[in-house]
């Protein structure tokens, strides 16, 4: 798309003929003489080739639950080595080593346009927890949305950890701390658009997102433990897909 500022019927100055040819005085004549040198100046042109704005979206959200300790301490289950972690959600989450996973968020709109972010994130061991940093994020969806995958960038990191001064304590409080944030080439479809509107519905999706899964998140996390601290090995995961 290419749009030019130049001359048209609707939008030309014009001056009337009369003072063009008998000018009554010496600002009169500057002004007519510097329009007509602009007039014949190429048109100024902004076109598509232009570097494209840039829109970032940033979100953070800390989502904690109290867990009742069981046969097992709660330590001990957040001590575990992440080749032992369960997936806690088969139909979002697959192992790819025993320290990466392959995360499939759930479908949402973004303006008109169905997006699914599938996340590739490495899980690091802490003393208390862990943490989950995401290494690589895909976009599919939408042609225009797909086509958007090597125009932007994504960082998240979500510290999960349980109150470790309070080991010894019946209750403990379990804790997931989340940060994402997203840099993207404001799509040519969207260019129309303040890039401060894009960048506030674009926060607002990524609040949102956190708003719904850190909750079902820590939900799968507490039921895991509930079943790895009665005994049951198998590491079987317990989530069904659904919100």
């Amino acid at each position: 798309m290419k749009m030019a500022l130049n001359c048209s019927s609707s939008t030309c100055i014009t001056f009337p003929y009369n003072k063009i040819r008998n000018p009554t005085n010496t600002s009169s004549l500057t002004l007519i003489t510097g329009f007509f040198h602009l007039a014949q100046k190429p048109p100024f042109r902004v076109s598509a080739a232009t570097s494209p704005a840039k829109a970032r979206f940033v979100a953070s959200r800390k989502e904690s639950v109290r867990v009742r300790q069981l046969q097992r301490p709660l330590i001990e289950y957040m001590s575990l080595p992440a080749s032992q972690y369960s997936v806690l959600d088969a139909e979002r989450i697959e192992r790819v080593d025993d320290n990466t996973f392959r995360c499939y968020v759930y479908r949402f709109k973004f303006f008109a346009f169905e997006i699914c972010p599938v996340l590739l994130v490495r899980v690091e061991e802490q003393p208390n927890g862990c943490c989950i940093k995401l290494l690589s994020c895909k976009l599919e969806g939408s042609p225009i949305v797909v086509a958007q995958n090597d125009k932007f960038d994504a960082s998240m990191i979500n510290r999960i950890s349980c109150d470790s001064n309070s080991s010894n304590s019946e209750v403990q409080q379990l804790t997931s701390d989340a940060f994402i944030e997203v840099s993207i080439e404001v799509p040519f479809a969207f260019r129309a658009f303040p890039v401060e509107a894009i960048e506030s519905t674009g926060t607002q999706v990524l609040d949102q997102i956190l708003k719904l899964m850190l909750p079902r998140f820590m939900s799968q996390l507490v039921k895991d433990y509930q079943a790895w601290a009665t005994g049951d090995t198998s590491r079987q995961p317990l989530g069904t897909g659904e919100i």
